[in-house]
């Protein structure tokens, strides 16, 4: 190294230069002789018994199994201590909670182009699984609008539910085992933040388009057209209601029946917002909307004028469905994949449902365990006639209101469904078509949020862009395409950060020990010939290493360029403040060593501080510790910065 005037040292610098050094080098021992991290087939099992099990104390075998039982079944846990009081308030909110849900299920069914019962099935079995594995205490296990939406796009495409029903059936129900399959996959193996790829912005739009969509196909049911679109793009929709409206292939009896009820709920669902005690308004509002409406076709003979019925509903017990599941034959890829997309999309929905009532009650939820209870209720769905259920916003939202205290509300919810399918199916023979329209466009709104996006528009624009892909991908082409766009475009967002992560050059803040990105405090003080730099990335790897090294490298140029201009001493080390790195790959190395030789021939010291636990493993591994030497690691960047300016002193002293 060159020489150095002593008089170059400010007094501050003097100061840290007599810090105790055998303290320092005892500190990055302990950095640099850390155990060796968990490997990946320990991660993989830990993930597994945190899933499986909330206890991390040491266990006898029975309390273990106990505890793995519990772990499976919260029940278990939660039901030593469940009261009388609590199951009045469960029955009430169970019992209004299946009076909406009741019609609610019948006009998800014909959404996705299923006969009316199974929508019931899918509010028995699903629910009834859940409230033994589930940890929500709000949330309202059924079929929902998007996802019913969601199978009613896909499938069509493989089989036609018209000319082959029996086939479409089948498809469903392997559709909703694969999509249980995966959920429990995803729960089991901690894969939670694959469903966090659909990120809250392109929700808010997927959601809104959605909504549009569904809305435009009750349109159908509204009108009493026997002739419509299988496809869900807007356009499409609006040909085939123009088409209709030419041919005049519509009745207007239906239109009227199904506008006056809509306009009934809608009123209903307006009393119950601005009043929350009248909570139960909107929610027996459907029901009371399909029996009147039955009573008026029965005693009017409306059917006979083109007002277009329900007809004949399936009673009895949910049937076993295992035998008509196809797990071989040409749809299996096709099927597979469609589970996949509807399980992603329904643990989207119930995960933000559960998560939004649990803060209100103020107790969390693991994602994991509600992955993991999703998919074993639609497995056994998929096994008894039942097709993809998930949680419900609206229904959750009347469950809330009504005092639910536990999942039991679930249960109550399910045996009277249960009790319906049994007891009342053929009352409901002469339930017109336009009133499930009806029911289903009432509940479309909440799914619209026009706030959440001006918000998401304020404080991110690529969030918003997300948003308007999804939306605009699914009312204009399909949900396939509007979902595609949203990720595409959130993976565009995630590469964009990792190509190109933030790179900070620090000062020391005044009178503190604490070095702070200089651009956000102008006060921080850079050493003279030391560049302190921090890499904010959780990864150091193939994508941004060489964006890293090249604009370290500048920097070191323009920095030496700004030195000789001020007649002042050359850069003597660079400072590498690694605390945000989290992990490293072989490509990350490879530039950290191309870096430290070219720092090394223009006479330059490479140091690093703060190393998380896999990069300096790694670098010991691959040999780097070695090649800049121990005595270049250091727990701190204050620490970094007093050893650096250690090493510029003795250099002085033997000029």
């Amino acid at each position: 190294m060159g020489s150095l005037p002593t008089e170059s040292f400010s007094v501050q610098e003097q100061q840290q230069l007599n810090m105790d050094d055998t303290s320092r080098k005892e500190r990055e021992q302990w950095l640099l002789n850390s155990p060796d991290p968990p490997s990946l087939w320990h991660e993989v099992v830990g993930s597994l018994r945190g899933t499986l099990s909330s206890s991390r104390t040491k266990q006898t075998c029975s309390r273990r199994a106990f505890s793995l039982l519990q772990g499976l079944f919260p029940i278990l846990d939660w039901g030593r201590n469940y009261k009388a009081s609590k199951f009045k308030s469960d029955l009430m909110a169970g019992l209004t909670l299946a009076s909406l849900s009741i019609p609610q299920s019948i006009g998800y069914a014909n959404l996705a182009k299923l006969d009316p019962q199974f929508g019931l099935y899918t509010s028995v079995v699903p629910p009834l699984i859940y409230a033994l594995m589930g940890s929500s205490r709000e949330i309202a296990i059924g079929p929902v609008a998007v996802v019913s939406m969601l199978l009613s796009s896909m499938i069509p495409k493989v089989v036609d539910p018209v000319t082959d029903p029996v086939a479409y059936r089948k498809l469903v129900f392997t559709v909703t085992f694969f999509a249980g399959l995966f959920q429990s996959v995803f729960g089991l193996f901690r894969l939670g933040f694959l469903v966090d790829f659909l990120s809250h912005a392109a929700i808010v739009g997927f959601m809104a388009g959605a909504a549009i969509v569904i809305g435009l196909q009750q349109l159908k049911g509204l009108l009493g057209m026997s002739h419509f679109t299988n496809k869900t793009d807007v356009v499409s929709v609006l040909e085939s209601v123009f088409t209709s409206f030419h041919h005049s292939s519509w009745y207007p009896l239906n239109f009227v029946l199904g506008c006056l009820f809509l306009i009934f709920l809608l009123i209903a669902r307006f009393i119950g917002r601005r009043n929350k005690k009248l909570f139960w308004i909107p929610a027996i509002a459907p029901l009371v909307s399909v029996i009147l409406s039955t009573l008026i076709v029965y005693l009017t003979k409306a059917d006979k004028h083109g007002v277009k019925i329900v007809k004949h509903i399936k009673g009895g017990l949910n049937p076993s469905s295992a035998h008509q599941l196809q797990l071989k034959g040409p749809h299996l890829a096709q099927a597979a994949k469609m589970g996949l997309i509807s399980a992603v999309i329904a643990l989207t929905e119930a995960i933000a449902v559960g998560r939004s009532f649990a803060s209100i009650k103020g107790y969390h939820l693991d994602g994991n365990k509600e992955m993991l209870a999703m998919g074993c209720m639609n497995l056994a769905g998929s096994l008894s006639s039942c097709y993809v259920a998930t949680g419900s916003f609206s229904r959750t939202a009347v469950n809330f209101s009504a005092g639910c205290q536990t999942v039991v509300s679930n249960i109550v919810m399910a045996i009277t469904v249960l009790l319906s399918l049994v007891l009342f199916t053929r009352l409901l023979y002469y339930t017109p078509i336009a009133i499930l329209a009806s029911i289903i466009l009432s509940a479309l709104p909440g799914l619209i949020d026009i706030n959440e996006a001006y918000k998401i528009y304020k404080v991110d624009k690529l969030d918003f862009l997300a948003c308007i892909g999804a939306f605009f991908g699914v009312l204009f082409a399909s949900v396939e395409i509007g979902l595609l766009v949203a990720v595409t475009i959130s993976f565009a967002k995630i590469l964009l950060n990792a190509i190109r992560p933030g790179i900070q050059l620090l000062g020391r803040l005044p009178r503190t020990d604490t070095f702070c990105d200089i651009s956000q405090f102008p006060m921080a003080i850079k050493t003279p010939s030391i560049l302190a730099i921090r890499i904010n990335s959780a990864l150091l790897c193939f994508a941004n290493t060489n964006f890293i090294r090249e604009r370290i490298l500048r920097w070191v140029t323009e920095e030496e360029d700004e030195l000789q201009e001020n007649k002042r001493t050359t850069i003597q080390a660079i400072i590498l403040d690694l605390s945000s790195v989290m992990n490293i790959d072989t490509s990350g190395i490879l530039a950290l060593e191309e870096l430290q030789k070219k720092l090394t021939s223009n006479g330059i010291e490479l140091a690093m501080a703060s190393p998380r636990w896999q990069v300096i493993h790694k670098l010991k591994l691959a040999k780097f510790v070695d090649k800049i030497g121990t005595g270049c690691v250091f727990l701190t960047v204050a620490e970094a910065m007093d050893g650096c300016l250690a090493s510029k002193c003795a250099a002085i002293s033997n000029c």
